[in-house]
């Protein structure tokens, strides 16, 4: 389906920091669960996504199945890790599929292709754009990711993306390792995203503008865990502040169990509380940090994806494009 030499690179995938070693070429997968094949979940067009990516058209997101970090509390886990044992959802597309499906979310009228979760895909990712391109797609390239990326794989992305969108989800490695099994992510996530930086050239910021180039770090603020986010304000505001705007969630919801035995790491089954937000929200003042955006404190779960549905969201965040539900 695929070019030999760029899907070469799975024979021993070594493309994301978790190193498997498997042969994906073959059929073999490693911790993101996929092989070689590029596999969708949805295509719609997004209107919950910060305001200067939804413009007024809304962003064309594409979420794709597998990933390779698998944080405990993913909202979108029926497409990153499955339920009971079954593969996650999702269909494999080719490189002319993909082209199509871009084209679709271009003509709906998005703003730009969200590409969501594509660290462990990124050989396959490039054939995709390559054939978009040729086929006439212009619009910007959303990179949306766990920063939980090799400085390789990130460097074939120098060119291809746009716009950077990755998560800094904590800087301690304790917490690291309790909810993504990966005790190296804060100093992996710290040095993807200064590599995304530097794949701009160290462009000023300038959120007065549309975001058709630039870098937007996520934060989620977990429940019980708000020290973690304090190191994270303090790390942004040394070293990323003047290149990057920052985006604080509060949108933290308890997801079911990952197996049919309710077997799962300790995780916060609450939301974000108040006086945690309020907390926050002061950390910002004190670090003098006005660059980005701020969820208000969002609470309850109707908002959560479904992706066996055509469209996963409500009809109010977004407009279904693509789905295998409909296939």
């Amino acid at each position: 389906m695929y070019n030999v030499k760029m899907t070469g690179l799975y024979k021993s995938c070594r493309i994301c920091p978790r190193n498997c070693g498997v042969n994906r070429f073959a059929g073999e997968t490693g911790f993101c669960g996929e092989t070689s094949d590029l596999r969708i979940a949805a295509a719609v067009i997004h209107m919950g996504e910060e305001p200067p990516l939804v413009g007024k058209g809304g962003s064309g997101t594409i979420f794709f199945s597998g990933c390779n970090l698998g944080c405990s509390f993913c909202q979108n886990y029926q497409i990153s890790r499955g339920v009971d044992g079954n593969q996650s959802l999702g269909k494999a597309v080719s490189p002319a599929e993909f082209a199509g499906i871009c084209a679709s979310l271009r003509d709906k009228g998005a703003e730009n292709i969200n590409i969501v979760t594509g660290s462990h895909a990124v050989p396959a990712l490039l054939e995709c754009l390559d054939a978009a391109r040729e086929a006439g797609l212009r619009l910007p390239v959303l990179w949306n990711s766990s920063a939980y990326e090799s400085l390789p794989a990130l460097e074939l992305l120098r060119g291809y993306v746009d716009v950077y969108l990755p998560d800094l989800k904590t800087l301690d490695s304790g917490v690291a390792e309790l909810f993504f099994n990966a005790p190296d992510y804060p100093d992996t996530a710290k040095a993807a995203i200064l590599k995304m930086i530097g794949n701009l050239e160290r462009e000023k910021t300038n959120k007065g503008r549309g975001t058709k180039r630039g870098i937007i770090i996520r934060h989620l603020i977990l429940p019980g865990y708000i020290d973690s986010t304090r190191e994270v304000l303090r790390w942004y505001k040394k070293n990323a502040c003047d290149y990057a705007a920052l985006s604080l969630m509060t949108q933290y919801t308890p997801i079911p169990p990952s197996d049919s035995s309710g077997k799962r790491p300790e995780m916060p089954q609450r939301y974000l509380l108040r006086e945690e937000y309020e907390t926050v929200l002061y950390w910002l003042k004190e670090f003098d940090i006005e660059n980005g955006f701020c969820q208000e404190l969002v609470t309850g779960s109707g908002w959560l994806p479904d992706f066996r549905r055509y469209n996963p969201f409500s009809s109010e965040l977004s407009v279904p494009v693509w789905s295998p539900a409909k296939l």
